[in-house]
């Protein structure tokens, strides 16, 4: 499977797709928030940094998406940025609107 259509397919299947590395303190912190609150929700991860193609797949979010930096996370097949961006959105209570759109 291309690194386009792991992505696409992830995105398009699943409530929450998170595109991570394993040693990454952001990407850490986002799980978590993802895990604290929203457990029950359908949620993908991949961590790139065990994963072959993980360059391949971080190449390619970042030219659909603008962004190289992991975590880099969709909602509702909405990209919604990395941990700052989500935290921000969970602080204004906008997150759960967006899981549950």
């Amino acid at each position: 499977m291309s690194a386009k259509s792991l992505v696409e397919d992830a995105i398009a299947g699943h409530t929450v797709a998170i595109f991570s590395k394993s040693y990454c303190p952001y990407c850490k912190r986002a799980k978590q928030l993802f895990a604290s609150n929203y457990a029950d929700v359908d949620t993908i991860i991949y961590e790139l940094d065990d994963r072959d193609d993980g360059a391949q797949i971080q190449d390619y979010l970042a030219e659909k998406t603008g962004q190289r930096t992991v975590p880099n996370i969709f909602v509702n097949q909405k990209h919604v940025g990395g941990s700052s961006d989500v935290a921000a959105l969970q602080d204004k209570g906008e997150l759960k609107a967006l899981i549950t759109a």
